[in-house]
């Protein structure tokens, strides 16, 4: 559903990871509201490229970087990079490592948690503080991070123990950058619940059932409804929401 407002006329947004899924959602959703955006991918530079070519289809500008974030180098230079191309007003920590699908899935829990704690650890927090601090001496910016509903009840199993250790990590930290970064910077964090990711697309039966089962409003969410959210943080619409962790899940029945 495009966004019905303009709200982000003049802005320029980075989304880490939206090359597919919730992170395409965002930049598209930041696109027609107005923003300008570079596209990251960790590898797949053809889908970010895709991307970036709907969006200036929309009438925005458009950009395509390609970094591993397990890598500080990388990690550093997207931030040259971006400010490169623009002085950033949004900055979205999206990109998260992908356990779940593909061989990844197959890892045992040590390698697991080794590639969620670089990437969606310790590369959320990097790039917050490098971006925070040119966002600080401008004067403004927005940045938004990804958690999880769940890290803050829990959820048993491997993948509850995983996510529930690194996005709680994730979400601490946002509320901890939001009082080194204020008041020149807003930071917030987005805590899906069940969304229909490109995991949930190949989900079991009994996932298929469960998920729509854990929200009120009975229905797994979808990426779309991440973005919205995302796009009405980073607007002017938001300046007095900060330091919040937002869930995204249609209200958890547990």
């Amino acid at each position: 559903m495009p966004t019905s407002n303009q709200s982000l006329i003049g802005h320029v947004a980075v989304v880490t990871g939206s090359s597919s899924g919730i992170g395409r959602a965002i930049a598209l959703e930041l696109a027609r509201a107005g923003a300008d955006v570079l596209v990251h991918a960790r590898a797949n530079r053809a889908r970010a490229e895709e991307l970036a070519q709907t969006i200036r289809s929309i009438g925005r500008e458009a950009a395509v970087v390609a970094a591993d974030l397990s890598d500080v180098d990388a990690q550093d230079e997207l931030v040259r990079t971006a400010w490169s191309w623009r002085p950033i007003d949004a900055w979205i920590n999206n990109a998260g490592a992908d356990v779940l699908t593909g061989d990844a899935a197959n890892w045992s829990f040590e390698e697991k948690l080794a590639v969620l704690w670089k990437v969606d650890v310790v590369a959320t927090l990097r790039l917050s503080r490098a971006v925070g601090k040119r966002m600080r001496e401008r004067g403004r910016g927005v940045i938004l991070n990804m958690g999880w509903d769940q890290a803050e009840t829990g959820m048993a199993g491997d993948s509850g123990e995983l996510f529930g250790a690194t996005k709680g990590a994730v979400m601490a930290a946002t509320r901890s950058l939001a009082k080194s970064l204020a008041p020149e910077v807003r930071v917030n964090c987005l805590a899906p619940g069940w969304i229909r990711t490109e995991w949930a697309e190949q989900a079991s039966a009994e996932w298929q059932e469960r998920a729509p089962r854990e929200s009120l409003l009975q229905r797994w969410g979808q990426p779309e409804d991440v973005a919205r959210v995302a796009c009405f943080l980073a607007s002017p619409a938001a300046e007095f929401v900060n330091g919040q962790v937002i869930p995204i899940n249609g209200g958890r029945t547990d």
